[in-house]
């Protein structure tokens, strides 16, 4: 591949960061009260991957089918609620560091193909894998300014804005430091960030926090 093709490639990935960051933050305003229905989300979830293609120019081809849009903002909002909801008082870093386990698992091939499936995994029963998913906090009022942080951090994340390094070391668990779940001993500590302990490894059915 010559160098002006790779300039071209490096323009167009930076217009498709652009419209993604304009999409998340107007289109995910306009309907996350739709996708406040979690079991729209789990279906979303349990659907496979829509596949979006860029057209090697640079002029990135707009999303043309709803699919693809829905499933984008499901999964920002996914991202935006597991930030939210475990790590909130975490700052920046502690939510990162959650978002790294998501996308951990989501490559592992070992939990969900998509970033709902793998933060609603077991949500319909006791024990789902993000107690926050199961334990009766969706019901619960939201505090507006962190979940506007939240939102903003996730849509950073999704489009590379916010610059993504393993500083959890793989981890694909992890669990308040005020908890001992019987979990943690079977499986490779990796450090602490904050308030929360990570792990590498995998559990079934493992409560996260």
């Amino acid at each position: 591949m010559t160098k002006k093709t790779n300039d071209a490639l490096s323009r167009s990935d930076r217009v498709l960061i652009a419209a993604l960051a304009i999409v998340l933050a107007t289109a995910s305003a306009a309907v996350g009260a739709s996708l406040t229905n979690h079991a729209a989300i789990a279906k979303l979830a349990m659907a496979k991957p829509v596949s979006i293609k860029m057209d090697p120019a640079p002029v990135v081809k707009t999303l043309t089918t709803d699919a693809a849009m829905n499933q984008l903002l499901a999964e920002h909002r996914c991202l935006s609620e597991v930030l939210y909801y475990e790590a909130r008082g975490e700052g920046d870093k502690g939510q990162k560091a959650v978002a790294e386990v998501v996308f951990h698992r989501m490559n592992s091939g070992n939990y969900g193909h998509s970033i709902c499936a793998v933060v609603y995994e077991g949500a319909s029963h006791p024990g789902c894998q993000f107690s926050f998913a199961c334990n009766g906090d969706l019901n619960r009022e939201k505090d507006a300014r962190a979940w506007t942080e939240s939102e903003r951090l996730a849509a950073e994340i999704l489009t590379d804005q916010a610059w993504r390094k393993d500083s959890t070391g793989g981890a694909t668990n992890y669990h308040a430091s005020s908890v001992s779940p019987d979990w943690a001993p079977t499986l490779e500590k990796t450090g602490q960030i904050g308030n929360h302990i990570f792990y590498r490894g995998s559990v079934s059915h493992s409560r996260d926090s």
